[in-house]
């Protein structure tokens, strides 16, 4: 964790506030808190002097006065002039970086104007070109003092570290010391090109019909329990259909186009269908459909959760989302 030169600022003013005669708190100097955590998260005083630009022989200092300060022992000096953690300081540590993390959110939240009106929102690329950006407009007109800025990634936001407000989020909705909405369940379902459900000579009137048809396959590396056709047609109880053949498309888009486009039939979902079925560019040949393993979730710190700009976003999304549900249903 590298800190700057405001946060160093925070904790300056935090110690002369916890040392005040009238506080309660019982708590450790933050600068060795802060040289410990640095420490244990290397195992080597250098390097965590690197992170924090102060020398080894420094940190060990810091490392000593807080040991002094719990009165027991954190790390145990190696022959190899290396250290490790006792259980103490294991627990410890654990706790310490936590606590920092939240701290540093605080930070940039306090450094934030107040009334700021970008709201930075990250969410997966096919999320953000399948279901939120078409919809942005609606919050615009809602709200025409804020301003949205999507980051879109792959990977889980890390708020302590980014500067982002809210997170969309594909997974199973445990995020600790986040504020979790679930937004959307996600369902799996074929869809292909209405020239292809009416074709004389293969009819797609069930999914058995499937093994007749070219089945297009999107690739999703990194999530081994995804709904693939193969696991599509066992969850629906087919047999005799090889779920595996067909080409290949690294992006849900691209699966969908080559559907629309009649080159087969896709594994769509009701999150990244957009409007191809309202269009009618895609049709379902049956309604058969099997829950995903994830769900959609909007979140974003507990700290910021009721800072109005932000409360605004999450409100509207989950009444789009709603929409949506009751739309798909109706």
């Amino acid at each position: 964790m590298r800190w700057s030169e405001a946060n160093e600022m925070f904790l300056a003013s935090a110690q002369v506030q916890l040392g005040h005669p009238m506080t309660r708190r019982h708590l450790p100097p933050l600068t060795a808190l802060r040289a410990f955590e640095a420490a244990a998260r290397h195992l080597n005083f250098e390097r965590a002097g690197d992170e924090i630009a102060v020398t080894a022989s420094a940190i060990g200092q810091q490392v000593r006065t807080l040991e002094a300060w719990l009165q027991r022992p954190l790390f145990v000096r190696l022959p190899s002039k290396g250290v490790a953690l006792t259980v103490a300081g294991e627990r410890y540590a654990a706790a310490i970086s936590q606590l920092l993390d939240q701290l540093n959110e605080a930070t940039i939240q306090a450094l934030r104007p107040d009334a700021s009106n970008v709201l930075t929102v990250a969410t997966l690329p096919s999320f953000a070109a399948s279901w939120l950006i078409p919809r942005l407009g609606g919050f615009k007109a809602r709200h025409p003092e804020l301003d949205v800025r999507i980051s879109v990634s792959h990977g889980l936001t890390d708020f302590a570290r980014e500067d982002v407000d809210v997170g969309i989020r594909s997974g199973r909705g445990v995020y600790p010391g986040l504020r979790s909405d679930l937004l959307m369940e996600e369902n799996f379902f074929p869809v292909c090109s209405a020239a292809l459900l009416h074709d004389p000579e293969r009819p797609l009137r069930e999914p058995a019909d499937l093994r007749h048809h070219t089945l297009i396959q999107e690739i999703q590396e990194g999530l081994p329990d995804f709904v693939s056709w193969s696991r599509w047609l066992e969850l629906i109880g087919v047999e005799g259909v090889d779920g595996g053949r067909g080409p290949q498309f690294s992006h849900t888009f691209l699966a969908l186009q080559a559907a629309a486009s009649g080159q087969g039939v896709a594994l769509a979902t009701n999150v990244l269908i957009g409007d191809y079925l309202d269009a009618g560019r895609l049709v379902r040949p049956f309604p058969h459909q099997v829950p995903g393993p994830y769900q959609y979730y909007v979140v974003c710190p507990e700290a910021s959760a009721s800072r109005a700009a932000i409360a605004a976003f999450r409100g509207w999304l989950l009444e789009e989302a709603a929409a949506h549900a009751a739309r798909a249903t109706g």
